[in-house]
């Protein structure tokens, strides 16, 4: 693969009466400054796309319907924002339009503590609604690691550290209602915990990265809160030795909640980042659910599988303070990076593989990308054969970033060929459009891109994201 070009043609004008009727209708709330549509026309991938035309920040559902209504009427994109925390381009305007910006609906619209549900508006923000949970004795337990929202989790299927355990947002999503591109209120699913009630819309949304509507609405499961949590961190001589122990700890069935990998690299940035510390070497940060003796039990029986690999350094943490402390290093881990090279920018893929695969993955990937001497660090959730390796490249030389591209290609077909995907948790977005022909092939494609046409056959929502060309 080539290292990408900007995939934005100049893009036309907004008409001028479509600008009128926005800004008649949302006053101060539609923006065509500078700085406010530069802020909503980036995100943490490589590419350099021109800031959408305008920006309007959204209150209520109906003010989403408005919008779409109004730019369907004039065939202009319309791009769904929430956090802006994206990774693959999902947020860029590569063909101009408006930003909707639904961060301001944000209410926590019920908590149904009876049901285990939770129903929010899509800017409601993960930690936010934790916030509010933790007085039920509850939470919610997906963490990408941004405090990202619960719509933009939703539009790209989101999972994190806690996956291996309680799922991803394809799991954990009931039901929601979106707009879709004729300006129309969709509402999909129910409370229910299941459901064989026709064509399964729910999923079809979630995951679609924007392409088929805006979500305003969901419903979630959320968890009780366990009756005891331990943290523990591990380090090892090698990568392969902590992939080694992940990949035994699943296999015989320890009910681990979350199990992390950072590399040498990663532990370094992180300790110069928060100055924590720790030991240089490859570490496993893992997290035990359940009751006091079920925690205990784990916690051993993990402690003697990573012992066998050569694990050693064992730290727990039973107090929110001190499991803060360590879970700071993962949730930073991608900041801290960059700043082991300034100015740089990363080039970050995820795969995941079946995770009898995931040390032959995650080893090859390093002797690439060793050869090649590009700057990288490796984070993981190894728990579930997902890993992410984040290469750092000078802006100004291209030749880095091709080098990137190439690796990251690399990495993806042997993701691949080892029955794994292109994509854990990222999404297509912009960067890996070509790898999804590869992944499902050419059929496959050609009826998700019906679908596609289906429910926008004016193609304004979220446009040139997923399908290539």
């Amino acid at each position: 693969m080539n290292a990408p070009a900007s995939p934005a043609a100049v893009a036309a004008p907004l008409p001028a009466d479509l600008l009128a009727a926005l800004q008649a209708a949302f006053g101060a709330r539609c923006s065509t400054a500078r700085a406010v549509c530069e802020q909503h026309g980036r995100d943490e991938s490589v590419f350099d796309v021109p800031p959408p035309q305008a920006v309007v920040f959204a209150e209520s559902e109906e003010e989403v319907a408005q919008v779409v209504t109004a730019c369907a009427a004039y065939r202009v994109p319309v791009i769904p924002y929430g956090a802006g925390s994206s990774l693959e381009g999902h947020l860029l305007a590569v063909q101009g339009g408006v930003s909707l910006d639904v961060s301001r609906m944000n209410r926590i619209l019920r908590i149904a503590a009876e049901d285990l549900t939770v129903t929010v508006q899509p800017g409601v923000t993960r930690k936010a609604l934790n916030e509010a949970l933790r007085h039920e004795g509850l939470f919610f337990p997906i963490d990408p690691g941004a405090d990202a929202s619960l719509g933009g989790m939703a539009a790209t299927r989101a999972s994190g550290t806690n996956a291996v355990r309680y799922g991803t947002m394809r799991e954990n999503v009931l039901g929601l209602r979106f707009v879709a591109a004729s300006g129309e209120v969709i509402r999909t699913g129910s409370r229910a915990k299941k459901s064989s009630a026709g064509y399964d819309l729910t999923r079809l949304l979630v995951g679609s990265e924007g392409t088929l509507g805006v979500i305003t609405e969901l419903t979630v499961k959320v968890h009780p809160l366990p009756e005891a949590v331990s943290a523990a961190i591990c380090f090892f001589p090698s990568i392969d030795a902590a992939v080694q122990t992940a990949m035994q700890v699943i296999q015989i069935g320890v009910p681990i909640a979350r199990c992390e990998l950072l590399d040498t690299n990663a532990i370094r940035a992180v300790n110069a980042h928060d100055r924590l510390g720790l030991k240089e070497a490859p570490m496993l940060l893992m997290e035990f659910h359940g009751s006091e003796a079920g925690v205990a039990e784990q916690a051993a029986t993990v402690q003697d599988v990573a012992a066998d690999h050569g694990g050693d350094a064992f730290e727990w943490a039973t107090t929110p303070e001190a499991r803060t402390r360590l879970w700071a290093a993962r949730h930073h881990a991608y900041f801290a990076g960059l700043q082991m090279r300034p100015g740089c920018r990363a080039v970050t893929t995820d795969t995941c593989v079946p995770i009898s695969r995931l040390a032959e993955n995650i080893n090859a990937s390093i002797a690439e990308v060793q050869a090649a001497g590009l700057p990288y660090f490796i984070v993981g959730h190894v728990g579930d054969g997902n890993f992410h390796m984040a290469y750092l490249l000078d802006p100004a030389r291209p030749d880095e970033l091709a080098t990137a591209e190439r690796l990251s290609a690399q990495m993806v077909a042997r993701a691949l060929a080892l029955e794994g995907t292109c994509t854990g948790e990222h999404g297509i977005g912009l960067h890996k459009q070509r790898f999804l022909i590869d992944e499902t092939g050419e059929a496959a494609v050609a009826l998700m891109q019906a679908v596609k046409q289906a429910l926008d056959p004016l193609g304004i929502m979220n446009p040139g994201k997923i399908f290539a060309g």
